[in-house]
């Protein structure tokens, strides 16, 4: 009696373990088959944007300056000037700003070199001159932008910033929202961006769900990190 009692126990602990096997890899194939969905909907985009830095959950400068946003632009079947780019840049604040050998503005709103990119965070000063909060467009403030690689089947752009002053708050938490804007004028170029992204769906925020309601040719990277504010 207690062979057949042992023998049925094993029956079904191996029935159950076959089940819970099948229920993982079940549980591992669904959550395949989304990742590779999404990674799927990403590269249907016309473009791809990667960014480096921040990464998520850094704590990121020091006094609420000195953090750095780099990126990588991919268009997809695109050549250059479809891209929007309009040349190298080497710019920063006073002396620098559109001096040799790579001019470009260096302001808030549209960017002069790469005039389809937004760039937000979260926590953007309003009452700073040229601010006016979470919705304003960071992408004219970068200061290095060039061409890494050009295929017939791609355009690559980088563009890094290095933060010089504590625009985004010091010792908080916030968000950095990077998109291409899709072409709004439909002139076959990604220079749409507009300066300052509005609450387009009224509920209260400046984020990612307002570059939905605009419209986007990439997808959009959140990445949410601490400015660190204390001294060096």
């Amino acid at each position: 009696m207690r062979n057949k009692t042992r023998a049925m126990l094993a029956a079904t602990v191996a029935t159950l373990a076959i089940g819970a096997g099948y229920a993982a890899t079940s549980t591992a194939d669904a959550s395949t088959s989304r990742a590779g969905t999404a990674d799927a909907a990403r590269r249907a985009k016309p473009v791809q944007v990667e960014v480096f830095a921040p990464e998520r959950g850094d704590n990121a400068g020091v006094g609420g300056f000195g953090w750095f946003v780099d990126m990588e632009l991919t268009f997809h079947g695109k050549n250059l000037q479809q891209s929007g780019f309009t040349g190298l840049q080497l710019t920063g604040p006073a002396v620098h700003a559109n001096a040799a050998p790579f001019p470009g503005t260096f302001s808030t709103g549209q960017d002069d070199r790469m005039p389809g990119l937004v760039v937000l965070t979260s926590t953007t000063n309003h009452t700073m001159p040229g601010f006016s909060g979470p919705g304003t467009n960071l992408a004219n403030l970068f200061n290095l932008s060039g061409i890494t690689n050009r295929t017939p089947l791609e355009t690559e752009l980088w563009d890094t910033w290095i933060v010089g002053m504590p625009i985004a708050g010091q010792n908080v938490d916030t968000t950095l929202t990077v998109a291409v804007v899709n072409d709004l004028n439909h002139d076959g170029i990604y220079n749409d961006a507009p300066s300052v992204v509005n609450d387009l769906n009224g509920d209260g925020h400046v984020d990612a769900n307002d570059l939905d309601v605009l419209g986007v040719a990439s997808n959009i990277v959140t990445v949410p990190f601490r400015i660190n504010g204390d001294p060096a």
